[in-house]
């Protein structure tokens, strides 16, 4: 089993920084890519930012120059810093890691969520 830990969503001002972090622990082999979605009412899931364990990134266009994903391989955490926030980035983010299991079987697994909402 595999369990995703997030952290650091809350309230902010429009123009203010938050730090999401998504720990992952379990019986896990290796892990190939962590990132970040997010939910937004009345929405569809959307796609915010990926890291591979080999570091490379991939952030959708509404973010860029904003949101920065790294990651930790050491302990499997993701982490997305995001600056210059604004209403539109309200939403619940949802942490997503691709991983093989202890089994070598690839599996998906989805954290509950955290809620970021931007307001004055």
């Amino acid at each position: 089993q595999v369990q995703l830990v997030e952290s650091g969503g809350g309230l902010v001002l429009p123009g203010g920084s938050l730090r999401l972090s998504c720990a992952a622990s379990g019986r896990i082999s290796s892990i190939n890519v962590m990132g970040w979605y997010r939910q937004a009412p009345g929405k569809q899931r959307e796609l915010v930012a990926t890291i591979t364990s080999g570091g490379s990134t991939n952030c959708a266009d509404s973010v860029k120059g904003r949101f920065t994903i790294s990651g930790d391989n050491a302990k499997n955490t993701v982490y997305l810093q995001m600056n210059s926030l604004k209403p539109e980035d309200t939403a619940v983010y949802y942490c997503n890691v691709q991983i093989i299991t202890a089994d070598y079987v690839n599996m998906i697994y989805w954290g509950k969520g955290t809620l970021v909402t931007v307001s004055s």
